[in-house]
């Protein structure tokens, strides 16, 4: 005759079976720190802002012409209320935006009295790099955007890193009047 088990000795059993069978935990791998901004391309080179730097993305608004005003300066726009002066990024530094307009967008930078928008031929959304990938050596650069540019991560081509800050304090971007 066989023994009689409890329900509280078949749980036992059951759980040193378990215990027995179960597989480990997969090794901790160490985490990667990670560096985030918002990517974007301007001709064919592709760029990141800082996270803290571009407040929001815009598909490309209807605007307003000024007269005046440097070519680069696209107008003015209504955005919720607030005119946002648009500003042809790729025209600033001597380029030319892409014809495909349905990619187009535009980064907004709010900072200190500078309230702008800047379009940008294609914007990617959130990027995220491995620290280690950064360097502060840069490829050849235009003289005109070099100052904007500080450092340069690497992934399948260079992503350049691009200080919308910066370029708002700077005297030929405040300076919009045509002369």
């Amino acid at each position: 005759m066989s023994e009689t088990r409890t329900p509280f000795q078949i749980l036992l059993g059951i759980e040193q079976r378990c215990r027995a069978l179960a597989a480990g935990l997969p090794s901790q791998q160490v985490a990667v720190q990670t560096w985030s901004g918002i990517g974007f391309r301007m001709g064919e080179r592709f760029f990141v802002a800082p996270m803290g730097e571009v407040g929001e993305v815009l598909h490309e608004p209807r605007h307003t012409l000024l007269p005046g005003v440097k070519s680069w300066v696209k107008g003015v726009a209504n955005v919720r209320g607030r005119l946002l002066p648009v500003m042809d990024l790729c025209g600033f530094f001597g380029g030319e935006l892409s014809p495909l307009r349905k990619q187009r967008r535009v980064l907004v930078v709010d900072h200190h009295d500078i309230f702008a928008g800047l379009t940008v031929d294609e914007v990617f959304g959130m990027q995220h790099f491995a620290v280690d990938t950064f360097s502060e050596q840069l490829p050849a650069l235009e003289a005109s955007i070099a100052p904007f540019i500080h450092g340069v991560f690497q992934r399948e081509q260079p992503w350049l890193v691009f200080s919308p800050h910066a370029l708002a304090q700077a005297p030929e971007f405040v300076d919009v009047a045509y002369r």
